[in-house]
C-alpha cells in the first residue's frame, strides 16, 4: 500500500535551513519554561512523598479541598484535578509515610466533616521516600544515556559512524523536544513516562534506519550523483512508508490518549509527541545531519 506516488520529488534537503530554525525554536521554548518552572515537573515517583486520588459524589474543586485539610498541618500540599471526570483529585504531600502514619484516613475524614460521609472515596495512595525517588530518578537517566551510548555504537558498526551521529541528533532533538512539551503543560515525569521516552527513541531510530538503508542503497546505485540528490531520493522513496507506520501509530495513541483515562493519559500525551516529532526528525534532522556531515568532510 502506498499513499504517495513512489516518483515523487518534494526538495526536502532545500528546506533544511526552515527545519532547523523551526527545531531551534521548539527546543528553546522548552528550555525557557523549564527554567521559568525550575525544571522538570516530576512526579511522585521522582519526587518523593505521598500521593492520594480521592472521588467525591459532588461539585468541589482544589480550593475548597485545601480548605478542608488545613488542619492537618500537611506542609507543602499540591490539588489538581485528575483525568476527565471533574470530580476526581489527587492530593500530593511532600513527605513520606514514615512522617505521615494513616495520611489517607486523615484525608477521608477532614474531608467528610467538610463534605458529607460517604460523598468522598479514597481510590489510590501511593508513597515513595525521598531517597527512593531520587535513586529512581538517577536510574531512568542511566537508562536514557545508556540507549543513547548503545543506538551510538549499533549505528557506527552497521552502517558508518557519521550515521551515528545524525541519529544520536535526532533522538536527542525528540526528547528535548517532549520533556519541554511536558514542561509547557504542567505535565508529571514519573516511570512511565521514562518508559515512554525509551519507547519514543526505539521508534524514532526505527524510523531513521529505514532511511538510512535506502542511502546506502543509493551511494551503490547512484555514486555518480551528489550526495545532496541521494539524501533527498532516499527520503522520498521511503516516505510513503513512514507515513503509513506514524498515521496507524498515530491513530492508536490516539485512542489511548482519549479513551485511555487519566492514569494512562502522561504517557499517551508523551508517546503522541514523541512519534509526531519523531517523524519529522527521521526526515528533517537525521538525514539533514548526515548531509552536513559530509559537505563539511568534503570542504575539508
Amino acid at each position: 500500500m502506498q499513499l504517495i506516488r513512489p516518483d515523487i520529488n518534494i526538495d526536502f534537503i532545500g528546506k533544511r535551513k526552515l527545519a532547523f530554525i523551526v527545531s531551534i525554536v521548539l527546543i528553546v521554548v522548552g528550555l525557557v519554561s523549564l527554567a521559568v518552572n525550575g525544571g522538570p515537573n516530576y512526579g511522585i515517583d521522582f519526587a518523593g512523598g505521598t500521593m492520594v486520588q480521592v472521588k467525591f459524589d459532588q461539585a468541589t474543586d482544589a480550593t475548597d479541598i485545601k480548605k478542608a485539610l488545613d488542619g492537618l498541618e500537611l506542609g507543602s500540599l499540591v490539588v489538581q484535578r485528575f483525568g476527565d471526570d471533574q470530580n476526581e483529585f489527587l492530593i500530593r504531600v511532600e513527605k513520606s509515610s514514615a512522617e505521615l502514619q494513616g495520611l489517607s484516613h486523615d484525608i477521608q475524614t477532614h474531608l467528610e466533616n467538610a463534605y458529607e460521609k460517604g460523598t468522598v472515596e479514597i481510590r489510590r495512595v501511593e508513597m515513595v521516600g525521598s531517597q527512593v525517588g531520587k535513586d529512581l530518578r538517577t536510574k531512568g537517566l542511566q537508562a536514557l544515556f545508556y540507549a543513547m551510548l548503545g543506538i551510538l555504537v549499533y549505528i557506527s558498526w552497521r552502517f558508518e559512524f557519521r550515521f551515528a551521529i545524525g541519529a544520536i541528533v535526532a533522538l536527542v532533538h525528540d526528547v528535548m523536544i517532549t520533556l519541554g512539551a511536558f514542561s509547557l503543560f504542567d505535565k508529571e515525569i514519573d516511570l512511565p513516562i521514562i518508559a515512554a521516552f525509551l519507547a519514543i527513541i526505539g521508534y524514532s531510530l526505527n524510523d531513521t534506519i529505514i532511511v538510512y538503508d535506502r542511502i546506502r542503497e543509493n551511494l551503490g546505485k547512484l555514486h555518480k550523483e551528489p550526495f545532496s540528490f541521494i539524501v533527498n531520493r532516499s527520503i522520498n522513496e521511503t516516505l510513503s512508508r513512514t507515513l503509513l507506520t506514524s498515521g496507524t501509530t498515530m491513530l492508536v495513541i490516539l485512542a489511548l490518549f482519549i479513551l485511555g483515562g487519566g492514569v494512562i493519559h502522561n504517557f499517551a500525551f508523551a508517546m503522541l509527541v514523541g512519534v509526531l516529532i519523531g517523524t519529522y526528525s527521521s526526515i528533517f534532522v537525521a538525514s539533514q545531519i548526515l548531509m552536513l556531515w559530509q559537505k563539511k568532510k568534503s570542504v575539508e
